[in-house]
C-alpha cells in the first residue's frame, strides 16, 4: 500500500506544481479575461491528491489478490472492472522479479509471469522483495517440472 500511496502523493506533487505555475503565468500575464476558478485550481489538485492517497490505496488492497496452488497462479484486479486470471504453470515461459527505483526504496518488487499468449501473462506488484524472490525461484522450478509439450 506503501507504493500505491508514494506514487499518488508524488504524482500530485507534480500536477500541484504545475497548477500552481499555471496560476502564477496567468495573474501575470495579464489576459483581458482569465476563469474565475483559476486561482482556486492548485489548492483543488492538493485536495484532490489528499483524497487519493487517503482512500485509494486502501482500495486497490483490497481487491488485488492473488494465490498460487501447485499448478495454476489466480489473480483478481481491478476495482471498477473485475478480471480473474488463471495462469496454468505448465505455460508459463519466465518469472522476472524486478525493482523500479521506488519499489527499490521501499525492499518491494514486482513479479512478472510470462507465458507464450500476452493475455496469460500477469504480473503481482508490490511483493516483499524476499517473497518475489522466493516465489521466481519456486514458479520456475513448478513449470520446469509441470512442462508439458504446449500444443
Amino acid at each position: 500500500m506503501a507504493k500505491w500511496a508514494l506514487e499518488l502523493l508524488l504524482g500530485g506533487a507534480v500536477l500541484t506544481g504545475c497548477a500552481f505555475a499555471l496560476s502564477g503565468w496567468a495573474a501575470g500575464a495579464g489576459w483581458a479575461w482569465r476563469p474565475p476558478w483559476l486561482p482556486w485550481l492548485p489548492w483543488l489538485v492538493v485536495a484532490v491528491t489528499a483524497l487519493s492517497v487517503l482512500t485509494v490505496p486502501y482500495w486497490r488492497y483490497r481487491v488485488h489478490r492473488w494465490e498460487i496452488s501447485s499448478d495454476v497462479v489466480y489473480l483478481r484486479i481491478g476495482a471498477l472492472q473485475r478480471q480473474w486470471l488463471l495462469v496454468p504453470v505448465s505455460r508459463i515461459q519466465t518469472v522476472d522479479a524486478q525493482q523500479n527505483w521506488l519499489e527499490r526504496l521501499l525492499r518491494l518488487a514486482t513479479l512478472r509471469i510470462n507465458t507464450a499468449s500476452h493475455e496469460g501473462s500477469s504480473e503481482l506488484v508490490g511483493l516483499p522483495l524476499p517473497t518475489a524472490t522466493d516465489l521466481a525461484s519456486e514458479l520456475a522450478r513448478r513449470a520446469h517440472a509441470l512442462r508439458d509439450d504446449a500444443t
